[in-house]
């Protein structure tokens, strides 16, 4: 599940708060070249506002169309329970609606009665925690369960259940020029970012020229891997180029279940930091195999923002399973 799904569940919240008719639309099957995921969510507000996408803007006005004059019926005349809608079923609604390819795409449109559950699925989530979200459409009954890893949303035309998983965290070991360069454009990737420098000289000029979306963590690296219960859903990378800050961090890191773990260096500095990590604090051939290094994907990089930005093209690219073998890239081996 996308974190920007979670937004359109925080919107959701906060419009019912508010007093606010709201309706809350699932993609549940796509066919042809669908441009958004099953699971992927479009809340519709009484007076047309919209928080997020089932269709990247195809089927959208008249989806919104249809949302805002059910939602304006008398109370007594308006939909309590989820109902099915499909767009492109012919060739002429296809072409109608823009669906690319002859796309169809089938919805569950669901109004909002209850929201206890989305406040408890966004705790949940906040929490770290993967949560499964079932929909019953003969009655809108909404329930929770955790989930496990690898399960797949589900429907079956009688029940839709989604997964909602916690946002994406990167751990910067380091405050320094290149780490503002990265928070900034993982912020922009929309992902938690969080900094550990004990060097209070670094760690001020990050913070004075943060976003609000970044957030330093007080400690020293291997203590801040460990508290923060590092999940599957974290990116580790180091950057400081000390060793004594870099290195004990890695060692936590390399045995959790972060996704990515990368450290600044040259292919030399990168040998013998796996020599000293392997002999200092007998870390396995597999788990020093895990450690992307030269950090970030070969482009030429030499200025912080390029180096930034390899870096976290590698971190994407492996978030979905599309990398290849790491690489040295030049910014890397010049700053080494």
């Amino acid at each position: 599940m996308e974190s920007l799904d979670l937004r359109v569940l925080e919107d959701a919240l906060a419009w019912r708060q508010a007093g606010h008719a709201v309706t809350l639309v699932t993609v549940v099957e796509t066919w042809g070249s669908a441009p958004r995921p099953p699971g992927a969510l479009l809340a519709v507000r009484g007076d047309g506002v919209v928080s997020g996408s089932v269709s990247g803007g195809c089927v959208e006005d008249d989806l919104i169309a249809r949302t805002q004059a059910a939602l304006n019926q008398p109370a007594a005349e308006r939909a309590t329970r989820p109902a099915m809608i499909a767009y492109g079923v012919s060739k002429e609604e296809a072409a109608r609606f823009g669906l690319p390819c002859g796309g169809t795409l089938r919805l569950v449109q669901e109004p909002l009665q209850d929201t206890q559950w989305i406040a408890t699925l966004l705790q949940r989530t906040a929490d770290h925690r993967l949560v499964s979200r079932t929909l019953t459409l003969s009655t809108g009954e909404v329930t929770l369960h955790d989930a496990q890893r690898g399960q797949a949303m589900a429907f079956d035309g009688l029940q839709l259940t989604t997964l909602f998983g916690p946002r994406w965290r990167l751990l910067l070991i380091g405050a320094g020029q290149l780490s503002q360069a990265v928070a900034s454009m993982a912020t922009a990737l929309d992902f938690e970012v969080l900094v550990c420098d004990p060097r209070e000289e670094y760690a001020q000029t990050l913070l004075d020229r943060a976003t609000p979306h970044v957030r330093r963590v007080l400690g020293m690296p291997d203590d801040v891997v460990r508290e923060l219960q590092v999940d599957a859903h974290t990116a580790i990378v180091a950057l400081t180029h000390d060793p004594k800050l870099d290195d004990m961090a890695l060692l936590e890191a390399l045995g959790s279940d972060a996704f990515y773990v990368g450290a600044l260096g040259s292919r030399r500095n990168q040998a013998t930091r796996k020599q000293r990590l392997a002999e200092h604090f007998d870390l396995s051939t597999a788990q020093l195999d895990r450690l992307h290094g030269p950090v970030g994907l070969r482009i030429g990089a030499r200025t912080p923002a390029e180096i930034a930005l390899s870096i976290l093209a590698e971190i994407i690219a492996v978030k979905n399973t599309l990398a290849p073998a790491p690489v040295a890239t030049a910014a890397s081996c010049a700053l080494a």
